[in-house]
């Protein structure tokens, strides 16, 4: 054995176990990170005047988001198979039935993403949910808002101007709460 080999039989088990340790690191830091599905996202469009948006819904009716105006208005963009548009939907009810009982209620519509009109009423057949469900048969409204993937949630002031974007699924309480500070910042 030469001494070139000998040094690398000796340098092989130190540089296994600085890698190791790295991989162990990392692994510890994945494990323990804050997973965070819902984030408040930046966009253009905060602050500003929320786009156009005229569509039908999925009972043939006309809808134009400039007669909203005076309302509070939440856009919940959603495709039917989106695993996390199902798994947000239980809390989209619960938060559409605690509007209900409110003051203000803010009103909830469901922007559809890519997906038929059989496929969402069936699902909404099955899942509940009463609010209105609006056609973006060509995706302009997706598009106007800048909707990278479904789920994503966009809340609108009475006056019409977009102060929120959250990219993702939605946890149990993280629209209401949002919501909430955003009427004491602009007024319900």
């Amino acid at each position: 054995m030469t001494v070139a080999q000998t040094r690398q039989r000796r340098v092989a088990p130190f540089v296994a176990t600085i890698v190791g340790v790295v991989l162990g690191a990392l692994l510890i830091v994945l494990v323990t990170a804050d997973p965070n599905p819902s984030d408040n996202a930046e966009s253009p469009l905060l602050g500003n005047p929320a786009p156009a948006v005229v569509s039908t819904t999925l009972e043939d009716e006309t809808f134009e988001l400039a007669r909203r105006k005076g309302s509070w208005v939440i856009f919940n963009f959603f495709n039917s198979t989106c695993v996390p548009c199902v798994n947000e939907h239980p809390d989209l009810v619960a938060f559409a039935e605690a509007e209900a009982k409110s003051a203000n209620p803010a009103e909830l519509y469901t922007i559809i993403n890519d997906d038929s009109d059989g496929a969402v009423q069936n699902f909404f057949d099955a899942n509940g949910g009463d609010w209105t469900k609006v056609r973006d048969s060509d995706a302009a409204i997706s598009v106007a808002f800048g909707v990278a993937k479904v789920p994503e949630t966009w809340v609108i002031d009475p006056n019409g101007y977009v102060r929120l974007r959250i990219a993702g699924q939605l946890t149990e309480t993280l629209l209401a709460e949002q919501l909430n500070l955003l009427k004491e910042q602009f007024g319900s």
